[in-house]
């Protein structure tokens, strides 16, 4: 499984960029692979990203923006999920993982 975060690299949008640099620190200070997809580099990445995220989680109008976060081919969620996730401590759930702690459990 590999955790892929749609970015756009050449955003104008100081909010957008902040978003997405949140995700990513979160992601490496917490060592959890994942993999970077620049939807400004790639349109048929763009169209992947935009044909895979659910109809009820895209927005009224226009396209959803990056951040977005899968695990493979399974839609997480946008930035506003993953900080809800972040807040309630629920982040590896939210990506489809398990837990650190599980895992640690045997020696």
């Amino acid at each position: 499984m590999v955790i892929r975060v749609f970015i756009a690299s050449s955003s104008g949008f100081v909010a957008i960029k902040k978003k997405q640099q949140d995700v990513v620190r979160f992601l490496e200070a917490n060592k959890i692979e994942f993999e970077e997809v620049d939807i400004t580099m790639s349109e048929e990445q763009r169209q992947w990203m935009y044909k895979n995220i659910p109809p009820e989680k895209k927005p009224a109008q226009g396209n959803p923006l990056p951040p977005q976060i899968f695990n493979d081919d399974r839609y997480c969620g946008d930035y506003d999920s993953f900080f809800e996730s972040k807040e309630s401590n629920t982040v590896f759930s939210f990506l489809g993982l398990k837990s650190r702690l599980a895992s640690k459990a045997e020696p």
